[in-house]
C-alpha cells in the first residue's frame, strides 16, 4: 500500500477536530491553531493532508450526480431530489452543510498558510511545494463555492468570528479572477506526474493546475483559454506531464489501475482503512448491496449509441428490441447494470455464470418491484464498483476528479464553439474515445454532413457518455443553460411493459432560480450582509 495514501487516514481522523462555532470562521478547538503545534515538517504535512480530504469526496461526487439527469434518488426524497422537484428553500440541509464543509476547507488552508513559517528548519523546496498544494486546494474549493452559490464571502487569510459575521458577498467574477491568478502563480512550484515518486502518487501536479485552469475557463465559455490550457496537456507533455487514454474504459476505474496515465487529479481512498460506502446503495442487491437508493435513469441509458453511431431509435440495423443493450457503446456496460447483464464477464470478482436479472418476471433479488428497496428505474450502477469491496461494500477505489479524456472533450468543445472543428481535431479528440468505446469505422469518421446544432449535440452527448457518474453532468447542464432541456419533466426508467416505461418524479426547473443554490438561511440569520439571497429564494 502506498505510504502517501496512508497519510489520508491521519487527516481523516484529524479533520473531525477542525470544527467550531461559525461556518466561515471555524475556530478549531484543538492544537492546530496553537503555535506550539507547528514544530515539524511531519505535522505540517498532516494539515496538508487534511486539506486534501476536505477538497473533494465521494459524497459530493454522488450528490452532484443526483442533481443531474443521469441518476435518480428513488427510495426517499433526498435533498438533491427535492431540488430537482423544485422544492429547494434557503433552509435546506444540503445548502447549509455544503457551505459549512467548504468553508471548513478554506479555514484549513488559511491556518496552514498562516502557521507554516513557524516550522523550524523546514526544507525550502518542500515548504514551497506544500504551499502550492494548499493554494491549489483553496482555489478548487472557491471554484466549487462559486459554482453552487455564485457570489460568496471571499477572503485570502484567516478571519475572526466578528469579521465572518459582517463580511459581504464578493462578486463571482472577482473570485474567478483570483483563482486563475493563484493557479498561474503556483504552477512552477509543483512537479509533473512523471516526476512523482511512487509514495507521492495522488499529489497535486503541474498538469492538474493546467487541467483545473481549463475547467474553470470552461464554466465561462472562455474558449480561447480552454484551448490554451488543454494544449498544455495534449501538446506539451514534456513540460506538463505524460498523459494518455488507457486501452480499456472499464479499467480506468478499477482499484488495480489507480494512478494510471489517464488520471490527472483524483480523490484517494484506502481499502479497509479510508473508504466510501455509497456503492452499498447503488449496486445490485445480489452482489452485496443493502438496497438501491440511487439508480441510473433511462435517459442516461438512451444516450449510449449503437456502435454504428446511430441511436437505437434511428433504425439502426444493429438494434434488436429483444436485446436492447447489445451492439451498444461499450461504455454503457462499464457504467450501468441492465436486465440480463453478464456480471461474471464484466466484473473481475471471481464469479462464474452470474447474470443480473432485473425484469419483473424474473424471480431474483434484483428484480424491479415498484415501491421496494430495489432499483426504482430498472437499472443498477456498475461504474466504480470494486470487486475488492465485496462483502461490506465499503470501497477503497479512488475517484477521478479530472482525467485526460475530459481534457480531450473540453478541447473538442472549445474548438467546435470557436468554429475550428475539422477532421484533424476530431481525430485528436473524439476518435480515440470512440476507438476505445468499440465504434465501427463509419461511426468513428468525422461527420462532414451534420448541421451546427447536430454537431454540438454529438459533442455534448460524447461528453455525457464518457464522463457519466463522475460528478460533472450537472455542471455541464448549468454552463450550457440547458436546465429546461434536461431537467424538466418526468424521470423515466426501463421499459418492462411493451412501450410503457417506468414513470417516476415530475421534475421542475426554474431558469431564473435553479442554476444557483440559496445562501443558507442560517448564515443570513448570523450575517444579514449576505442578503439579499440568490434570485428565486425568499428569506
Amino acid at each position: 500500500m502506498k505510504r502517501y495514501k496512508l497519510l489520508y487516514l491521519v487527516a481523516g481522523f484529524a479533520s473531525v477536530l477542525m470544527t467550531g462555532c461559525n461556518d466561515m470562521e471555524n475556530t478549531p478547538s484543538n492544537k492546530f491553531t496553537d503555535n506550539s503545534f507547528w514544530n515539524s515538517t511531519e505535522k505540517a504535512q498532516y494539515v496538508v493532508n487534511m486539506a486534501y480530504s476536505q477538497m473533494y469526496n465521494a459524497g459530493r461526487m454522488w450528490q452532484d450526480e443526483s442533481l443531474s439527469d443521469n441518476v435518480f434518488d428513488g427510495r426517499n426524497v433526498t435533498d438533491p431530489r427535492a431540488i430537482r422537484k423544485g422544492m429547494g428553500t434557503p433552509s435546506l440541509e444540503l445548502f447549509k452543510n455544503e457551505w459549512k464543509d467548504l468553508y471548513g476547507g478554506i479555514k484549513t488552508c488559511h491556518v496552514f498558510l498562516e502557521k507554516v513559517d513557524l516550522v523550524p528548519g523546514m526544507n525550502v523546496a518542500v515548504k514551497a511545494r506544500m504551499i502550492a498544494e494548499i493554494r491549489f486546494i483553496r482555489a478548487f474549493i472557491y471554484f466549487r463555492l462559486t459554482n453552487l452559490y455564485g457570489d460568496v464571502p471571499f477572503f485570502d487569510k484567516d478571519i475572526t468570528i466578528d469579521e465572518s459575521n459582517s463580511i459581504a458577498r464578493t462578486p463571482r467574477a472577482t473570485i474567478i479572477s483570483f483563482i486563475h491568478q493563484e493557479l498561474e502563480d503556483i504552477a512552477n512550484a509543483l512537479p509533473t506526474r512523471d516526476q512523482l515518486q511512487d509514495a507521492e502518487q495522488g499529489k497535486i501536479t503541474k498538469g492538474a493546475v493546467s487541467a483545473l485552469q481549463a475547467r474553470v475557463y470552461l464554466m465561462d465559455s472562455d474558449w480561447d483559454n480552454v484551448i490554451k490550457y488543454c494544449d498544455n496537456l495534449i501538446k506539451k507533455q514534456n513540460e506538463y506531464g505524460t498523459y494518455s487514454l488507457l486501452p480499456t474504459y472499464r479499467s480506468v476505474f478499477e482499484e488495480t489501475n489507480e494512478y494510471n496515465q489517464e488520471i490527472i487529479l483524483d480523490r484517494a481512498y484506502v481499502p479497509f482503512l479510508l473508504t466510501w460506502g455509497e456503492m452499498s446503495d447503488m449496486a445490485p442487491l445480489s452482489v452485496g448491496a443493502r438496497l438501491c437508493n440511487r439508480a441510473p435513469q433511462q435517459s442516461l441509458v438512451d444516450s449510449y449509441l449503437m456502435v454504428d453511431g446511430k441511436a437505437f431509435n434511428e433504425n439502426s440495423p444493429l438494434y434488436n428490441p429483444s436485446t436492447p443493450y447489445a451492439n451498444r457503446d461499450l461504455r454503457l456496460t462499464a457504467t450501468v447494470v441492465y436486465d440480463g447483464y453478464d456480471w461474471s464477464k464484466n466484473v473481475s470478482d471471481g464469479s462464474t455464470g452470474t447474470i443480473i436479472q432485473i425484469n419483473p418476471q424474473s424471480n431474483t433479488v434484483d428484480k424491479y418491484e415498484a415501491g421496494s428497496n430495489k432499483t426504482a428505474t430498472g437499472y443498477y450502477t456498475r461504474k466504480y464498483y470494486s470487486p475488492q469491496a465485496k462483502g461490506d461494500m465499503n470501497s477503497g477505489v479512488n475517484l477521478s476528479i479530472i482525467r485526460y479524456a475530459d481534457i480531450l472533450l473540453m478541447y473538442a468543445e472549445a474548438q467546435f464553439e470557436k468554429g475550428n472543428m475539422d477532421a484533424t481535431i476530431w481525430n485528436q479528440t473524439i476518435l480515440p474515445l470512440r476507438n476505445r468505446a468499440g465504434f465501427t469505422e463509419e461511426a468513428k469518421a468525422y461527420p462532414t454532413e451534420k448541421t451546427e446544432a447536430e454537431m454540438r449535440q454529438i459533442i455534448r452527448n460524447e461528453r455525457r457518455c464518457e464522463l457519466a457518474l463522475e460528478g460533472l453532468r450537472w455542471y455541464d447542464i448549468k454552463r450550457w443553460k440547458a436546465g429546461k432541456e434536461y431537467l424538466e419533466g418526468y424521470v423515466y426508467g426501463a421499459n418492462f411493459n411493451n412501450g410503457n416505461p417506468i414513470r417516476l418524479d415530475k421534475r421542475q426547473f426554474d431558469e431564473n432560480r435553479d442554476y444557483l443554490w440559496a445562501v443558507p438561511q442560517s448564515q443570513i440569520n448570523l450575517n444579514p450582509n449576505l442578503a439579499p439571497n440568490n434570485p428565486g429564494y425568499s428569506n
